[in-house]
């Protein structure tokens, strides 16, 4: 079967919307609210992924089903792709909270037992509810050895439904059931049922958050399936340059509205979700790279993108105890955070030579 060639700029923007991930979690250290986070809304890279990955895997898949793709290939396909770097990510978070101390938030003492069992828990990404022992940071992360994973969690429920059920909708219908998620989406945003009018929402099974993880990834995964089907494209100079500039400006952006929480932060965070991004990803899509360099640096930001968001939670982990232990601001270990994103990206760009693209040829060959 002939490989479907692939949207340049799109692997680009991934990795771009990684790198403010990064910086989004820098900045968690030094924050006491969601209103005061200083890069306040890189939360809605998350959002951004998800669309892109609708939108991606609409295009690869939807015209393979009649040429005899399954339900099982499909899953094993995204299994080889996803959890190599999931088992990574959770043996470097379990590293970071054995160096640490083995140590809750609050102080208390975690037994090995409990490290094992999360450790475990969290390799074959099963949610742990907030208050089990296995729940080791204490804090109500669904993943706590590496709290990212739980969009990840979503993306593999993403790929469930869209293999079982949103596949086999029409087009009409795939527009009524987005149409219907973002309706939600906007209300359960605007109404602040996070608590705090934002959409940061899907890390933990307490309180609202796990309807709004659900809505998160129904909207939009939903919008980039029906993106790929109706997609026509135009041709738009500097489109990764246009996208690229966006997010920088978007997902930066300060809390909108008062300190104590506002409906209007709600708005700009449902806005950014079911109109900017969208209509960014559109634009990605159109656009192309013109040269061999700007090819090469496309290509280098997709394949981090995914390695550098798996892994770089567990030194976050091991940054926010020792800034927060010390009492420092961030004027004084600006050097130490730098050092920190470049330390990530290193090791994301080693860990998917070393590893993460030898393992995944390897299953490729032996079982697909």
């Amino acid at each position: 079967m002939n490989q479907r060639p692939r949207y340049e700029l799109l692997d680009g923007l991934r990795g771009v919307a990684a790198f403010i991930v990064l910086w989004y979690h820098i900045f968690e250290a030094f924050a006491t609210s969601p209103t005061d986070q200083m890069f306040n809304h890189g939360y809605l890279a998350v959002d951004f992924f998800f669309i892109l990955s609708g939108f991606v895997i609409g295009y690869a898949y939807d015209g393979r089903w009649q040429q005899g793709m399954t339900t099982g290939r499909f899953f094993l396909r995204r299994l080889i792709r996803l959890q190599p770097m999931v088992i990574i990510g959770v043996l470097l978070g379990a590293a970071s909270f054995l160096i640490a101390g083995s140590v809750r938030w609050d102080g208390t003492h975690v037994a090995l037992s409990m490290v094992m069992l999360a450790t475990l828990i969290n390799l074959f990404m099963l949610p742990v509810v907030p208050g089990w022992d296995c729940e080791v940071r204490g804090n109500g992360e669904m993943f706590p050895l590496n709290g990212p994973n739980w969009s990840l969690f979503f993306e593999y429920i993403g790929c469930i439904i869209y293999a079982t059920i949103i596949r086999r909708l029409t087009t009409r219908n795939l527009a009524i059931v987005t149409a219907v998620a973002g309706a939600a989406l906007a209300c359960y945003a605007i109404t602040g049922m996070s608590g705090a009018f934002h959409m940061g929402v899907g890390w933990t099974m307490a309180d609202y958050n796990l309807p709004g993880g659900f809505l998160r990834l129904i909207f939009s995964f939903s919008a980039g399936l029906l993106m790929s089907r109706v997609f026509r494209p135009v041709k738009i100079r500097g489109a990764f340059w246009i996208c690229t500039i966006a997010l920088f400006i978007l997902l930066p952006m300060p809390y909108a509205g008062a300190a104590g929480g506002s409906w209007t932060n709600g708005l700009y965070d449902a806005l950014c979700i079911l109109v900017a991004f969208p209509a960014l990803v559109y634009i990605g899509a159109c656009g192309k790279t013109t040269d061999r360099l700007s090819g090469r640096i496309c290509e280098f930001l997709g394949d981090i993108s995914y390695p550098v968001y798996v892994i770089h939670y567990p030194s976050m982990y091991l940054f926010y105890a020792w800034v927060w232990n010390n009492g420092y601001t961030f004027s004084q270990v600006w050097h130490v955070a730098l050092m920190i994103i470049f330390g990530n990206i290193l090791l994301a760009w080693i860990i998917l030579k070393v590893y993460d693209q030898p393992v995944r040829k390897y299953l490729s060959r032996r079982f697909l």
